[in-house]
């Protein structure tokens, strides 16, 4: 029977191939890799994409959004009963204010 010979398990030499994986840091590259040892060095959000707590607000003190380029999209939102989130463009070096009164400035930080 031709198709039970295509079911034997590999064989080299009279033994069984028993392979074991590589580490997963070893076959990951780019971005992927930089992400995962981000994680491990204990950095919980490497790409900046959890909420931020809104602090005071003010021109004075504005809330401060990492971004490592020069302008960033940010989703505010402005009362916590709608569902409405109000989207604004923040430039490196220029606070701006949201429509609810929060400002909203950029700090630089290093890339991924």
């Amino acid at each position: 029977m031709w198709w039970l010979r295509s079911m034997r398990p590999l064989q080299r030499a009279g033994k069984r191939i028993y392979g074991t994986f590589h580490d997963t840091l070893d076959q990951l590259t780019g971005i992927q890799k930089r992400e995962l040892l981000a994680h491990l060095a204990g950095e919980c959000d490497p790409f900046r994409i959890l909420s931020i707590k809104k602090g005071p607000g003010t021109h004075e003190c504005p809330n401060l959004i990492p971004s490592a380029y020069c302008s960033r999209l940010v989703g505010c939102v402005c009362h916590p009963d709608t569902m409405h989130i109000e989207w604004i463009v923040v430039h490196m070096g220029w606070p701006r204010r949201c429509g609810c009164g929060y400002w909203f400035e950029l700090c630089p930080i290093a890339p991924l």
